[in-house]
């Protein structure tokens, strides 16, 4: 069984992709291909999927920066469109119920439940669709993820007081105990290295540290990852310990989208429920689009926003499978609300791949909703005589960033989308500003057509980069574009983009160490260079 969960698992991953579409939406048919042919998800999948999700909170976490949570847009913003959802979503539950006959059994308790249920967002999906697409530091980005990490708080405390399960008195300690063995935790990441050691400490602060401990005193274990990953985001190596979980986490969470497949056992009936979820939908995304802007985030970025959060959540099943345990509900709704979210991923999932370009057309449109006003993460001031902006001021950029400058003064300005390195740099007075290169309303207001003589894209995302070449040819940009990347497929797919020039930043590193080398090596022997030369053995480059 294990075997053919992996074959089926891998072929309708690699069927999406050539399509370009998420492999997770491939994961997600894999899953009903399975339910058709009478597989069930065991408790190994659920363990894998349930692992995979708690790193993908603790990876979250690492990122997180808890003040973000305390800004309006994002606790009001979510409180907001939950009560809105209730309102109609409630309503409409009941009405269609009520039109099919007292059959159906829906009052209005289990209609606001549903409505309720159908409120959350897919955290997994979110995350995995603005990792893949270069989006999770952008102003939207950070958002979108502040929004879905307090709806993931609200649906644990809602599952706690639903339960009935009242954590003991040591979760009194536990928090408090955690908070004054930081340091401790701090100390074992420096001494992890950057090998599998590193990777390994990061399970064990996530599974064991966060979520057992969490889950001992009757807290819910995932928001025990959230807490430590927050802990420990602060550290130096809370970056490289979240690259090496990456590829962990993702495979981990192929057996979460398919054990979504597996929940979707097909009947007319749950079908046509999930059909009407599916038409709510857009209200749904309205909803957090018209919301967002009442607080300043600028259309564009309250659009893309709105379409990340465009789908239903897992934690909807999860409280839906609360009342059915506890008798509000019938057995057929999990699975009308597991077909409701798959169907959301399969509807969703190529939306946001083509957010941006679908934005553009209409972008006039909807800046009508902005309100006056600018908000902290606007788009940037530039002072008109910068020529050359470097985009992603890590320490490829940093780097490009100081060579530039000493060729062009005053004329080289960088831009980043991480609001706390943009800080650090301001504070040295470098010019740097908080932009995202892919941000359309950026090269319409800040920088139009011809401002720039020259763009450096320096992302550590090569789909960060690829996506802003896409919105550079889409505003007709004609000055010169350089991009780095990592990897020979990646150089090979840029420069198909047409840009003036695309490098491999491990080859160029080579080559420029190689030289370095000869120099040294000729300053310290030039006689025995000298000689090799007469005999032939070294060649001028």
């Amino acid at each position: 069984m294990d075997a053919l969960l992996i074959a089926i698992a891998f072929v309708f991953g690699l069927v999406a992709q050539q399509f370009r579409l998420p492999p997770m939406v491939g994961f997600l048919i894999a899953g009903f291909i399975l339910r058709a042919v009478g597989q069930e998800g065991g408790e190994g999948l659920t363990t894998i999927a349930d692992m995979g999700v708690t790193l993908l909170l603790f990876s979250i976490g690492l990122k997180l920066r808890v003040r973000a949570l305390g800004r309006p847009e994002i606790w009001a913003g979510t409180s907001l469109h939950m009560v809105l959802v209730l309102l109609f979503f409630g309503p409409i539950i009941f009405l269609s119920a009520w039109l099919l006959g007292p059959a159906v059994g829906v009052n209005w308790g289990v209609a606001c439940l549903l409505a309720f249920a159908f409120s959350f967002s897919s955290t997994v999906f979110a995350i995995k669709t603005l990792s893949e697409n270069g989006d999770l530091g952008s102003v939207h980005g950070r958002v979108a993820v502040g929004i879905l990490v307090m709806q993931d708080i609200m649906a644990v405390l809602f599952l706690t007081v639903s339960t009935g399960k009242i954590p003991n008195w040591w979760c009194l300690l536990l928090i408090p105990a955690l908070i004054m063995v930081r340091p401790i935790l701090g100390w074992l990441m420096s001494r992890s290295g950057h090998g599998e050691l590193l990777s390994l400490c990061g399970l064990l602060l996530a599974l064991v540290v966060g979520a057992e401990s969490f889950d001992e005193v009757g807290l819910k274990a995932d928001l025990g990852a959230l807490f430590v990953g927050v802990m420990v985001g602060w550290h130096p190596q809370a970056g490289a310990l979240k690259k090496s979980l990456d590829q962990i986490t993702d495979l981990l969470l192929v057996g979460f989208f398919l054990r979504v497949g597996l929940e979707g056992s097909f009947s007319w009936q749950s079908m046509g429920w999930a059909l009407l979820a599916l038409v709510l939908l857009p209200i749904k995304s309205v909803g957090f689009f018209l919301l967002l802007t009442r607080f300043r985030l600028r259309a564009r970025t309250s659009w893309m926003a709105a379409v990340s959060l465009s789908t239903y959540s897992e934690f909807g099943l999860i409280i839906v499978s609360l009342g059915v345990a506890q008798g509000w509900l019938g057995g057929e709704w999990l699975v009308a609300v597991a077909l409701s979210l798959s169907l959301s991923f399969l509807v969703v999932a190529p939306l946001s791949r083509r957010a941006e370009s679908l934005y553009d057309p209409i972008s006039e449109w909807l800046k009508k909703f902005e309100r006056r006003g600018r908000h902290r993460d606007d788009l940037p001031m530039i002072r008109g005589r910068e020529r050359v902006a470097i985009f992603g001021i890590g320490r490829v950029g940093l780097a490009a960033y100081y060579a530039l400058e000493q060729r062009f003064p005053n004329h080289v300005i960088g831009f980043d989308c991480d609001p706390s390195k943009v800080q650090v740099h301001r504070e040295v007075e470098r010019n740097v500003r908080l932009a995202d290169a892919t941000d359309s309303d950026f090269w319409e207001r800040v920088c139009p057509r011809d401002a720039l003589d020259m763009v450096v894209l320096a992302m550590p995302s090569y789909k960060a980069n690829l996506h802003a070449i896409e919105t550079l040819k889409r505003h007709d940009y004609s000055g010169v574009v350089i991009v780095s990347a990592q990897q020979d497929y990646e150089i090979q797919e840029l420069r198909t983009t047409g840009v003036d020039a695309a490098f491999n930043l491990y080859a160029h590193a080579g080559i420029s160490f190689a030289n370095h080398i000869y120099n040294v090596f000729l300053q310290q022997r030039p006689d025995l260079v000298a000689t090799w030369m007469e005999a032939g053995e070294v060649r001028e480059i």
